[in-house]
């Protein structure tokens, strides 16, 4: 049954977002991680999580998703759409999200998590995916998207559905580093919070 409701779920958003007219900013952030081959962490916050997800499929990244019955199905969704998936999250699995999270890194492949999922505060990073960084090295690229006019889920997040032919915007921002020698990630979690949020107040212009 949730094999059947993930392919239902994958065909719905595959022609939903076939509609869809897309705007990217800052895509040269990307670009250039991707062209260097290395790895990198994706972050977004919650929220604007489907656009970024549907946009980067096929591209071999591989997801944090948690273990509850929603992370399920995304999880059996992205699969659809080409995405290696971590189980874990910080307040379910936590520690294994973040050990799955370090082996993929080690293992040179990029990964995508949404700092403050999945069940909040909306906005407030959890130190998971910096501490993933700081023991790995790897950049955080902090991406934001919005989308004009869109369904705002009754959710902890208002978790955002582009509707039909909705202008989508996906913004990119410089990549972030964790110093190894940061002990504590404070510094780390002030900045990826300003900064996505800074993307974010650029997408919500779309």
């Amino acid at each position: 049954m949730r094999a059947l409701g993930a392919r239902v779920l994958r065909t719905f958003l595959d022609l939903l977002a076939a509609t869809w007219r897309l705007e990217i900013v800052g895509g040269e952030h990307a670009d250039r991680l991707r062209t260097a081959g290395g790895r990198f962490i994706y972050a977004v916050w919650h929220r604007g999580l489907l656009a970024p997800v549907w946009h980067h499929r096929t591209q071999d990244i591989t997801l944090l998703v948690s273990g509850h019955r929603d992370g399920r199905l995304l999880a059996d969704t992205a699969r659809r759409w080409g995405y290696r998936i971590v189980h874990g999250s910080s307040t379910r699995g936590g520690a294994g999200g973040l050990r799955g999270l370090v082996r993929t890194l080690e293992h040179d492949r990029s990964v995508a998590t949404t700092p403050d999922g999945p069940r909040g505060p909306a906005r407030r990073a959890k130190p998971g995916l910096l501490a993933a960084a700081r023991r790995t090295g790897a950049p955080i690229l902090p991406v934001a998207a919005h989308a004009r006019p869109a369904f705002a889920a009754r959710s902890w997040d208002g978790f955002l559905v582009p509707l039909p032919f909705a202008r989508v915007r996906i913004v990119y921002g410089p990549p972030l580093r964790v110093a190894a020698d940061e002990r504590s990630l404070a510094d780390a979690q002030g900045r990826l919070e300003a900064a996505l949020d800074r993307l974010t107040e650029v997408a919500c212009a779309v």
